[in-house]
C-alpha cells in the first residue's frame, strides 16, 4: 500500500483548481498516465492556453519529437477549443492524431489503430471541405499517410511503438 498522501489525506474529496473545478492532481509519466501522489512525474501542460496557430503547431511539434504526443494532445485540445470555430475541425483531427499515438506508445495498438485512422480522416474532411491543404504549414496529405501507415502497421500488434521515433512531422519532411 503506498504512503503517498492522495486527495483524501489533504482534507478533501477531490482534487480541485483554484476555480473549484475538479481536476486530478496526480503526477503523470511522459505518457500522460496517471503516477502515484508524491511521485516524480513529467510536468503538465497548462490548460486553457491561448496561442496562435504556429504556436500551437510548434509546441506539438517539440512534444511530439520529445515522445510526448499525450502533452501534445493537450496543445491541439486548446487549439481547438480556443481558436476559430471553422478551425475546429482540424484542430480536434490533430488531437485525435495525438492521442492514436498515444495509445499505440502504451500498448493498446489496436485503439491506437482506430484513433489514428479517425484523425486521419478528420483532418482530411476538414481540408477537403475547406479547400486548404496546408492550414499553418501542415502537410495534411503527409500527415494523414503517416497516420494510416502507422495505423495499419500496429494494428493488432501488441508491442507498443515508441512515441519518439514514430512522431509526425506536421510540416512535412526536414529538407535533406
Amino acid at each position: 500500500m503506498s504512503t503517498a498522501p492522495g486527495p483524501y489525506d489533504r482534507g478533501r474529496d477531490r482534487d480541485r483548481d483554484a476555480a473549484g473545478r475538479a481536476r486530478n492532481q496526480r503526477p503523470r509519466d511522459g505518457l500522460g498516465r496517471p503516477l502515484p501522489y508524491g511521485a516524480d512525474g513529467v510536468d503538465r501542460q497548462p490548460e486553457g492556453v491561448v496561442r496562435t496557430p504556429g504556436e500551437s503547431v510548434d509546441e506539438a511539434q517539440a512534444l511530439l519529437d520529445a515522445g510526448r504526443p499525450f502533452h501534445a494532445h493537450e496543445v491541439f485540445e486548446d487549439a481547438w477549443k480556443t481558436g476559430p470555430e471553422e478551425e475546429r475541425g482540424l484542430w480536434k483531427g490533430l488531437a485525435q492524431l495525438a492521442v492514436g499515438l498515444t495509445h499505440a506508445a502504451r500498448g493498446n495498438t489496436t485503439g491506437g489503430a482506430r484513433l489514428l485512422l479517425r484523425g486521419a480522416e478528420a483532418v482530411a474532411d476538414w481540408s477537403a471541405s475547406t479547400g486548404r491543404s496546408r492550414p499553418h504549414g501542415i502537410d495534411v496529405a503527409e500527415l494523414t499517410a503517416w497516420a494510416r501507415a502507422l495505423s495499419a502497421r500496429v494494428a493488432g500488434d501488441a508491442a507498443p511503438v515508441d512515441a519518439a521515433s514514430h512522431a509526425p512531422r506536421l510540416r512535412g519532411r526536414a529538407p535533406e
